[in-house]
């Protein structure tokens, strides 16, 4: 929106509206069905929300009564949206309410720019519903080129090393015995595409779980919640593209997921990836 920059106040979701920031007066999430989301406003109105200005996780909408979470959340409306966001990278406006500490008459909205959707996922909130959460980051703000007859020419460009800070993170431990073993088994083939990557020294695969190890999934890392794939599914997988049913077929996907006599799947996982990642079409 060239004439509203970062910072623009607005005295109610009326003026918001009619200036094009955001297409409904009630709804958090913009968006038009079909496409990416176009903006979304924080209110506070949702209790796993949380606001650290250049950066936001957002809950998506559905399962709220007066600002406490009372039923899981589905991906559909402006949760699939913003989910759109995500896998197509595409910015999102952000309006914040503004809350003084004063009567609520004072509240006002202003414009906080562009965001990225850097994450989604699935997971717990604090009331025990499920919820769908998405990691916001702000985006640089954007210049717009200036006409040809007022271009000069870009100074030569500093090359410096890329700053490096020492930190420390948890993470969680892999059997990469295990890895290699599901790889072996297929000889580093994708289970779904047959296709093996491989230069001169070393062919490539990726070990996926069906039910993921991290947060909000607690999957185990074991023999029967592994494929072996190329990177392309692998991402497809973890994105909730395809799928597998109670017999192991795709879904989601044409043809057939190849199985070594000596994989011996577990159901449970297949089914737990089916309920809570996969996005049937």
């Amino acid at each position: 929106m060239p004439a509203i920059r970062p910072g623009h106040e607005f005295l109610n979701r009326h003026e918001v509206q009619a200036a094009g920031i955001h297409r409904d007066r009630m709804k958090g999430i913009s968006s038009i069905a079909g496409f990416p989301a176009e903006a979304i406003v924080l209110s506070g109105g949702y209790e796993d929300d949380w606001d650290a200005g250049g950066t936001i996780l957002y809950t998506g909408e559905g399962g709220n009564s007066q600002g406490t979470q009372v039923a899981d959340q589905t991906l559909t409306g402006g949760n699939l949206a913003l989910h759109r966001s995500f896998e197509q990278q595409t910015p999102v406006r952000v309006i914040r309410q503004i809350r003084p500490a004063k009567a609520r008459s004072s509240w006002y909205y202003e414009y906080a720019g562009l965001y990225s959707v850097a994450r989604c996922s699935y997971e717990r909130g604090r009331s025990g519903f499920m919820i769908w959460r998405f990691l916001l980051e702000q985006l640089p703000e954007q210049v717009l080129p200036a006409p040809a007859a007022f271009q000069v020419q870009e100074p030569a460009a500093v090359y410096r090393p890329a700053p490096r800070i020492t930190t420390s993170v948890n993470r969680l431990v892999r059997d990469t015995s295990l890895m290699l073993r599901v790889k072996r088994l297929y000889d580093f083939h994708c289970q779904v595409c047959l296709e093996r990557l491989a230069n001169h020294a070393r062919p490539y695969a990726e070990a996926a779980h069906l039910q993921p190890l991290g947060a909000p999934h607690h999957g185990p890392d074991t023999l029967d919640n592994l494929l072996c794939l190329c990177p392309n599914h692998h991402v497809l997988l973890d994105m909730g593209t395809w799928s597998l049913d109670d017999q192991f077929n795709l879904q989601g996907l044409p043809g057939a997921l190849q199985v070594h006599p000596d994989h011996r799947l577990k159901v449970e996982w297949a089914r737990y990836h089916r309920r809570h990642i996969y996005q049937a079409p």
